[in-house]
């Protein structure tokens, strides 16, 4: 039973990559992976712009640093996330204990729970930075990839949100499978096999006894009888 748990056949099975590439989880990967590039890409070629005789870039989004560096480190983080989380997608197969496949998909659900918050708070901010912007020639310019960060942020959230859902799932599919192993099978290296009778229990009735010694008459030459044992 080990080998088939947590949403995944026996350890050892061979993957079929096509097979591999229509499952929901794998696709919802690699949509998070594309948004997290168009976030991170949008504002890093055209959010900093640069308004009159200044030549410093600044932010595109109320010329706020700290709303580009978020919004860059998001995207970032969840564009390696998702090559992370794809190669262990490809190789939770070949994971034969239980312990490490429980250990993956809750690291799985605690990240994409995570990053899910994280993007609600990036398009909240962003969103609300690019509505406080005040009309200028280099906002006008870089007025598209303001708007590419921000719809993608949104996206990004329930593209998260549904690999959240789909790792619970996974757990609580992992969970009952362990329940189901842990009642057929003893995990305590103490516990005898069934049917074998135990030093704290009864102790049965059909032990094996030695016969009691029996009586023999044996006659000595001189007419005496002497018992033997």
């Amino acid at each position: 039973m080990e080998g088939a748990s947590f949403g995944a056949g026996r350890a050892g099975g061979a993957v079929d990559p096509v097979d591999f590439l229509k499952q929901p989880q794998t696709i919802l990967r690699i949509v998070s992976w594309v948004f997290s590039i168009v976030v991170f890409g949008s504002i890093v070629n055209e959010g900093y712009v640069n308004e009159g005789k200044d030549a410093e870039l600044r932010c595109v989004f109320r010329k706020n640093e700290d709303a580009c560096n978020y919004s860059i480190a998001i995207g970032i983080i969840a564009f390696f996330a998702c090559i992370f989380f794809f190669v262990i997608d490809l190789y939770f197969q070949q994971i034969s204990s239980v312990k490490d496949r429980k250990r993956v998909v809750l690291l799985d659900l605690g990240f994409s729970g995570l990053w899910s918050f994280l993007w609600f708070v990036a398009f909240c901010f962003l969103a609300n930075q690019w509505q406080h912007t005040p009309d200028s020639k280099g906002a006008s310019q870089a007025a598209d990839a303001a708007r590419a960060a921000i719809a993608f942020s949104f996206f990004s959230i329930f593209s998260w949100v549904a690999l959240t859902l789909m790792a619970m799932q996974r757990y609580h599919l992992g969970t009952d499978m362990s329940l189901f192993a842990t009642d057929q099978f003893a995990t305590d290296p103490n516990t005898g096999y069934p049917g074998y009778p135990t030093g704290g229990g009864t102790e049965s009735t059909e032990t094996y006894q030695s016969p009691p010694f029996t009586e023999t008459i044996d006659t000595s030459p001189k007419g005496y009888q002497v018992p033997t044992y």
